[in-house]
């Protein structure tokens, strides 16, 4: 009313214009907190990936995990590869790769050369073919550390491609051959060598070949062929009995192909993909493996599918047909009963006396002598690179 004087505010209540200042007091309060509240930076770097669960072989005597971690490259700039570290569920190292060590472990199926290997461009997948020493043949739990490097010198890692070995019990198998002294054709170092040759046949990519070996019959002071070696005739395993490795049953047989009349004619003429095996014969050795006999004689095939067969029974004769730079037998355990859509398995074979080794695959192709061993020894599990065994002779 006109005239009449309102009451004081009460202690507790502040002026007007106290409550219109409130909101800004509270935002000028949290803008603190807002500068300290900042998020992890994230990073898109490799997808990495190992396909095909490792099993231990045993090579010469030392126990190791064979496989691959595939490096695909999701960001959106190229990276450089600078080390790969392989630990253990305790992050005990098992396996360090930097330098030329990490150069010569990365394929790419671009086929870049030398430290190129190493840079990555976005989209692009990078293998890293890794061979982890173990004492012995116990299921092992792998994890993977890759640092890199950004376009802008920026240094990184990621972690993945987790996976647990196991620790298969396959007996061991026979020999796929008679006598010697033939030479172990292997190398996982070979830019184009069995183990790095990958195939992508049933929509996804897959190595067959990973502890394929190719026999090549050598004499006893080297060489593999009489005269120029021109014609597979003249090649010194030409026509040598092929042996079941286990009493199995035969999964299939591939015939057909035919031979070409001298070595010029093979390297000329392009083989497509269904072929590249050649004549083969595969046995079901049971368990899921597969044992493969590639590039055998045309005709020489005497089992057909669905036979039962014992270990040491002919099966067929070494040949030249096929993807193929010359007679030898190509032989491989794998995980199906297809000669290109498998994974390659590792195998022990029971008995073969090691007499020697080449120095080089350069040696052997040059026709040179390979180098006696001082004291032949008989062995057991996957031969050594280049090594010269007689089968014999074993025990």
């Amino acid at each position: 009313m006109p005239g009449t004087k309102l009451a004081p505010p009460l202690p507790w209540m502040p002026k007007m214009r106290s409550w219109r200042a409130f909101p800004i007091a509270l935002l000028v309060l949290s803008m603190p907190l807002v500068a300290f509240a900042q998020r992890t930076p994230l990073r898109s770097s490799f997808d990495l990936r190992v396909p095909w669960t490792p099993q231990p072989v045993v090579v010469a005597g030392k126990t190791s995990l064979v496989y691959e971690l595939h490096l695909t490259n999701y960001a959106q700039d190229a990276l450089t590869l600078r080390r790969i570290d392989v630990v253990d569920d305790q992050q005990h190292p098992l396996l360090t790769l930097s330098g030329d060590a990490l150069v010569a472990a990365i394929g790419r199926t671009d086929r870049a050369k030398g430290e190129e290997r190493l840079n990555i461009s976005p989209g692009n997948t990078a293998v890293a073919y890794l061979t982890v020493p173990r004492d012995d043949a116990r299921a092992v739990h792998l994890e993977h550390r890759v640092f890199y490097a950004t376009s802008s010198s920026h240094e990184a890692s990621v972690g993945g491609g987790a996976v647990t070995s196991i620790a298969p019990a396959a007996a061991p198998l026979g020999p796929p051959l008679r006598g010697g002294p033939w030479v172990a054709i292997h190398d996982d170092t070979w830019e184009r060598g069995h183990r790095r040759v990958l195939y992508a046949i049933g929509g996804a990519v897959k190595v067959p070949g990973r502890f394929a070996i190719d026999w090549i019959r050598v004499g006893e002071r080297g060489g593999f062929a009489k005269g120029g070696g021109e014609t597979p005739q003249q090649w010194l395993g030409y026509g040598a009995d092929v042996l079941a490795v286990a009493d199995a049953t035969v999964a299939s047989v591939g015939s057909g192909v035919t031979e070409p009349a001298t070595l010029a004619e093979g390297a000329a003429h392009k083989v497509p993909l269904e072929d590249a095996a050649g004549n083969y014969v595969a046995l079901d050795l049971g368990d899921g493996r597969f044992a493969f006999y590639e590039h055998l004689k045309p005709d020489s095939i005497t089992v057909k599918a669905g036979q039962r067969v014992k270990r040491g029974e002919v099966i067929g004769k070494l040949g030249y047909t096929g993807e193929s730079t010359g007679p030898h037998l190509h032989f491989h355990v794998s995980d199906a009963n297809a000669p290109l859509d498998a994974e390659g398995l590792p195998y022990a074979l029971s008995a073969f006396r090691v007499v020697g080794a080449y120095s080089s695959i350069k040696a052997f192709a040059d026709g040179d002598a390979w180098t006696r061993a001082a004291t032949p020894a008989a062995e057991r599990g996957f031969p050594a690179p280049l090594s010269v065994v007689d089968f014999d002779d074993a025990h």
